[in-house]
């Protein structure tokens, strides 16, 4: 893929998860506060559309961010050649789609 093809889908998802990890993790404290349980959480968003939505878009836009910049990482501070390097982030990227969608429909 084009540099300039990575560099733009690693702004736009990162423009995509900035407001979806602040809202996660205000989630998160407003619940820690609250003294809600994981089981209870898990109550009011399991079968929720919305909620559903809401971490599918996260962890598309995670699985797109992550590896790109894994990928820089690895051409900065290793000697791995450019289709080592391509093939461990497509892997990376396959990992965290993977992983991330069977949490989400899990809860669902």
């Amino acid at each position: 893929m084009k540099e300039q093809t990575l560099f733009v889908a690693q702004r736009l998802s990162a423009a995509v998860l900035a407001p979806l990890v602040i809202v996660h993790v205000g989630l998160i404290l407003l619940a820690v506060e609250g003294g809600l349980t994981a089981e209870e959480i898990l109550a009011r968003t399991r079968g929720n559309v919305a909620w559903a939505a809401f971490y599918l878009v996260f962890v598309a836009a995670a699985a797109v961010h992550a590896p790109i910049g894994m990928r820089n990482i690895l051409r900065e501070w290793t000697r791995l050649d450019w289709p080592a390097i391509d093939s461990l982030a497509a892997l990376l990227f396959v990992l965290l789609l993977g992983l991330g969608m069977s949490a989400v429909f899990a809860v669902f």
